[in-house]
This record gives structure tokens, C-alpha cells and sequence, in this order.
């Protein structure tokens, strides 16, 4: 078996703290180490998994493919029979490593593992949740014998500060940003950097100590907690829209194009022009997607429905008209991006609790600041996938509140 752990992560293979949260700046390996964590506790035995994402969407490209990757490396493909369809991994032992969203309650309600009891539930981009979620999560682990020891495990990048996470576990023990540990009985907390990850590159490492915008190099390079003073949009909340969905009929759809590094980005809504209230109820947020895979995508959210998409990639929109979705593209013009989020700035935005990706953009969408730390009237060009699809969605609203004004 080749299986080499990070250093500090070595110690918490046999923590067993009832909530361990793992979380820090990217590419610190936190989530590797609790995938090899996870791999070797079902192999000897005594411990089921539960892995969870906010999306059921979202495990297949990311958790589930890192477990697995985990386990081919380190020679242990033989002990394991993987499920992909039905999102389990089970070993030749019977322990078992089960895959969920918590977007599917009915799924998780039903899930029973091969043998014994759920006891360890890994909680990936924790930052995605609602508390109520996560309290619903504790109860799954019920039953058992007095000597199982339960774990609810959290990994995440400390996106902003004002989350529930922060509020129920940090604030109450009085966390510092230069603080590395904490551990009682009941809690346990690890804060890592790239710096705590022996298999990166000296590239790996300028990528991240160069980064200029200040909320990324504070979140993402640093690992701290996210602070932002100039956040662009304040006019926005988060509903459960499942039961309402059957009454948008005045839909809009925006698609800002992306492949490798950047994704490509659907944003989906209703807009109530009376009561100037977006309701985003779907999203589109993926790496990969060649033309004709990302039309499949698009036909199956939208249907016939129209999008409008980046004019900047007119052989794009041609391929994806061809392959039978109605699109077409997005006007622009001087000063579209500033007038764009003017205009959104002036609606209700109402985002599906499911829409995880736009919740994040929404929540940390800034405008730069100049060198004595006052913010200018240009947005920092960063994680704004979804914000540009949505300015094309509703190009056409803009200008009939123009017209109208």
C-alpha cells in the first residue's frame, strides 16, 4: 500500500473529536488527507462514511472522484468494488463509503449501510450548507454502541466571516487568525495553508503568494476567514423556490462560455418585471464541457427556452445553435458590465438555496480597491462567471426599463 500523508495531518488519523473542522487556503491537501482518511478507516473496519456535498450534482466530478483516486494510487483497488451509478464504494470487509447531496432529503433518509452504523459523516465545501442541514446530518448517526466514536467532519475554504460555520464553532472559542489548532473533547479544528503541502511545486507556490487581489490573497493564499467591505451586491436572499418552479413562466437564461480553468456558467431565472424580483432557480457551473455536451446541458435545463451568451464566442454560439439550442448574442456595448450590475442592483434577487455557485458569486462580487484602500468603480474581474451570464440573461429587461423609464 503507497499511501504518504502531509505531516500535519499525520496526528488527526486517529482523532476522533465528535466535529472536526478542516479548513485553510487552496491547495493545502485538506481534502486529500480526509479522503486517505476515509479510505483507510473503511479498510480496517468498524467505520462507514457518509460523503456529502450541498448538490448530489456536484459528488461525482469531485469527492467521489478524489476517494477513488485515493484508492487506485495506493494499490487498494482489489479490497474496493466501486459503484459510480449508485454512488457507493464498498470494501471486500463490508464497510462501505456512501456518497449523497443534501438536496436529495428522500436519499439520505433511506441510506443504511451494508453493515453497522453510519459513523463518519464528511461534510465537503461545508461553506455550501445551511445550519439546519448540518443539524439534520447529526441526527443520521444514531444508533450504534456506547463505544462508537462519531464524527461529523467539515472541509472548506473560509470564504466569508459571516457564515453560521464561523458564528457556531469559531466565535465562541474566540478563534485568531494566526491561530493553527483547537481541540477540546467535543471539537476539533485544523487551519492549513499551501505551505503545509510538501507535494507542491514552486509554481504552485507563486501562483498563490502573487495573487493581487486582497480578498483572495486573505482567503485562498492565507487561509483566514473572509472580510469584505466592498461587496457589490446586498440586495439578494437565499429560499427553497422547489415549490414554486411550476409557476415561472417568464424565464430568462444567460451563458457566459468557459473550458479548462474557467467554467462554463448557466444563470436561470424568472423575472417578475412588476415587482423588479429575479428568481434564480437553476445553474450551470462547469469545467470540461466541450460545445456539444454543454448543448445537451443546456436543452436539458432550459428546453426550447432562449439564452444569450457572450457575443465574444460567436463560433461557440453557431456550434451550440446547430446542435438545437436557441441561442443568441449578447449585445454589449460601452460601459454594459457597470450599467449591467446597476440594473441588477435595483432588483430583488431571490437565489434557490440549491444554487450554490451563484450564492457564492453573489456573496463575494467586490469592487477594486485603489492604493489607499478606497474602492473604485471597477469590479474585481474574478468569480463573476454566473454575474456576467445573468447581465446577458436580462441584456433585454435593462433596456426595456430604459425605454420605459
Amino acid at each position: 500500500m503507497d499511501l504518504i500523508v502531509n505531516d500535519i495531518y499525520e496526528p488527526h488519523l486517529e482523532n476522533y473529536a465528535r466535529t472536526q473542522i478542516f479548513y485553510g487556503g487552496s491547495s493545502s491537501g485538506k481534502s486529500w488527507f480526509l479522503a486517505q482518511r476515509c479510505v483507510l478507516d473503511v479498510l480496517k473496519g468498524g467505520r462507514n462514511y457518509l460523503v456529502c456535498r450541498q448538490t448530489a450534482r456536484t459528488i461525482r466530478g469531485s469527492v467521489y472522484q478524489q476517494i477513488e483516486r485515493v484508492i487506485r494510487e495506493a494499490g487498494l483497488l482489489e479490497y474496493f468494488t466501486l459503484n459510480k451509478s449508485d454512488a457507493v464504494m464498498t470494501c471486500a470487509n463490508g464497510f462501505q463509503i456512501l456518497f449523497a447531496g443534501l438536496d436529495d432529503v428522500e436519499k439520505i433518509k433511506s441510506l443504511i449501510p451494508k453493515v453497522g452504523v453510519i459513523t463518519d459523516i464528511w461534510i465537503e465545501e461545508a461553506t455550501e450548507t445551511e445550519r439546519g442541514d448540518v443539524k439534520d446530518l447529526y441526527k443520521r448517526q444514531r444508533g450504534g454502541d456506547e463505544d462508537t466514536k462519531k464524527r461529523m467532519i467539515m472541509s472548506f475554504n473560509p470564504i466569508l466571516q459571516s457564515h453560521w460555520i464561523y458564528d457556531e464553532h469559531f466565535k465562541t472559542i474566540a478563534w485568531a487568525d494566526d491561530q493553527k489548532e483547537y481541540k477540546d473533547g467535543d471539537l476539533s479544528i485544523l487551519k492549513t495553508t499551501y505551505k503545509d503541502n510538501k507535494f507542491l511545486t514552486s509554481d504552485d507556490h507563486k501562483d498563490l503568494e502573487n495573487e493581487r487581489d486582497k480578498y483572495r490573497y486573505n482567503v485562498y493564499t492565507l487561509g483566514n476567514w473572509g472580510v469584505l467591505g466592498y461587496v457589490i451586491f446586498t440586495n439578494w436572499r437565499v429560499e427553497d423556490l422547489s415549490g414554486m418552479t411550476n409557476q415561472f413562466t417568464n424565464h430568462r437564461a444567460g451563458l457566459d462560455f468557459g473550458y479548462s480553468h474557467d467554467p462554463a456558467a448557466l444563470w436561470i431565472a424568472h423575472y417578475d418585471r412588476k415587482n423588479k424580483r429575479i428568481y434564480v432557480y437553476d445553474e450551470l457551473y462547469q469545467t470540461g464541457l466541450t460545445n456539444d455536451k454543454l448543448a445537451e446541458e443546456i436543452k436539458d435545463k432550459i428546453g426550447e427556452n432562449y439564452v444569450v451568451c457572450d457575443s465574444a464566442e460567436p463560433k461557440s454560439i453557431a456550434e451550440l445553435v446547430s446542435y438545437g439550442v436557441s441561442a443568441s448574442p449578447a449585445a454589449k456595448g460601452k460601459d454594459s458590465v457597470l450599467h449591467g450590475i446597476q440594473w441588477l442592483q435595483q432588483q430583488e434577487i431571490i437565489v434557490d438555496k440549491n444554487c450554490i455557485n451563484t450564492k457564492n458569486e453573489l456573496s463575494t462580487y467586490h469592487w477594486q480597491e485603489d492604493a489607499g484602500g478606497n474602492a473604485t468603480t471597477k469590479p474585481a474581474d474574478k468569480d463573476n462567471h454566473l454575474i456576467d451570464a445573468g447581465r446577458y440573461a436580462h441584456e433585454q429587461d435593462q433596456e426595456d426599463n430604459w425605454l420605459m423609464s
